[in-house]
């Protein structure tokens, strides 16, 4: 199950690109990926913000900023139920 579309981190409208899958060690579904490069997103890992909500639509979920990668993207994980719509897998949804 995959998202690729817009999304809103902490309230910033960016781009995100996730992916998740069963993780049968501890019984949970484990997503996660990166969001595309924006300023904002940066700026809150760097000030020590990891915590933030994810949203996709009108589904929100809590989510992990990571590290920012050489393109200045950043790297976010989650565990439940992500974020995305079941049927959105490799949609590029405009909304």
């Amino acid at each position: 199950m995959s998202y690729h579309g817009p999304a809103s981190v902490a309230g910033t409208p960016v781009r995100a690109h996730l992916s998740g899958r069963w993780e049968p060690v501890d019984g949970r579904y484990h997503w996660g990926g990166r969001i595309e490069p924006d300023p904002t997103v940066a700026s809150l890992v760097r000030s020590g913000r990891r915590d933030v909500e994810l949203r996709i639509a009108d589904q929100a979920r809590p989510a992990r900023l990571a590290e920012i990668d050489p393109w200045g993207g950043v790297r976010v994980t989650g565990v439940g139920e992500p974020p995305w719509p079941p049927r959105a897998e490799s949609e590029d949804t405009e909304e």
